[in-house]
């Protein structure tokens, strides 16, 4: 009977996941559907190109929260610790493809279900997971977005630091090491979704967002190539 119990709060946190606030904020302020914008997406990066910053942030935190919310359903439910983190990683797939948002061909045949990447319901799930992980998690998360303008590298970084933090607390007895593998985890699905965006970080093709250090220096530089070549032609 638990772990019929263990199963069902598990695939709560993927239906949990599955709601797309993305799709949803931008619907309403736009009338623009999200997959048809940009990397077609639901995540917070992508809901900031098709609406702009504040759609992209009410969209980034919402999917925060539905990672949170999926671990603490599941630990108002059972005890298990390892369903605990499972849940968490339900809201990662379910953000990632999404039960409501399946997409079918021009026959109506069922193709593949959509989502986001996954970045926002992993920290998330860390901060359901353990509370006080967000304080150390998030401002890293940030800090490396603004610094290095990629955000690819920014959601990949985020599980890392996971990683880092729940195995430091798992040695001192703070929380279970079951939790560590949510790490583990959230970062192979992460680095999964995440495979057309490393295809272009490795050909240097991957968008730099303009409001980083990165994005800064670049354009910086790009300005005083345009004003050398100028120059060039006098």
């Amino acid at each position: 009977m638990q772990l019929i119990i263990d199963l069902a709060v598990i695939f709560m946190g993927y239906v949990i996941g599955s709601i797309p606030f993305g799709l949803l904020i931008v619907k309403l302020k736009t009338g623009k559907d999200i997959r048809e914008v940009e990397s077609g997406r639901t995540g917070g990066t992508n809901a900031m190109r098709a609406a702009g910053f504040w759609a992209g942030f009410a969209t980034a935190m919402l999917d925060i929260l539905k990672g949170a919310v999926a671990v603490w359903v599941a630990q108002a439910i059972t005890d298990t610790s390892w369903a605990h983190m499972l849940a968490a990683i339900g809201a990662i797939l379910g953000h990632n493809y999404s039960i409501f948002l399946p997409e079918r061909d021009e026959n109506g045949k069922f193709m593949r279900l959509r989502g986001g990447a996954g970045g926002a319901p992993a920290v998330g799930g860390a901060m359901g997971l353990l509370p006080a992980s967000v304080l150390i998690i998030l401002p890293l998360g940030m800090l490396t977005f603004f610094t290095v303008g990629i955000a690819s590298i920014t959601t990949m970084a985020v599980a890392l630091f996971t990683i880092i933090v729940f195995a430091i607390r798992a040695s001192q007895g703070i929380i279970p090491w079951d939790y560590v593998w949510y790490g583990v985890g959230a970062e192979l699905l992460l680095i999964w979704a995440l495979r057309p965006n490393l295809k272009k970080l490795f050909a240097g093709e991957e968008r730099v967002v303009k409001y980083s250090l990165h994005g800064w220096l670049r354009a910086r530089k790009e300005k005083a190539e345009t004003g050398s070549e100028v120059k060039d032609t006098k």
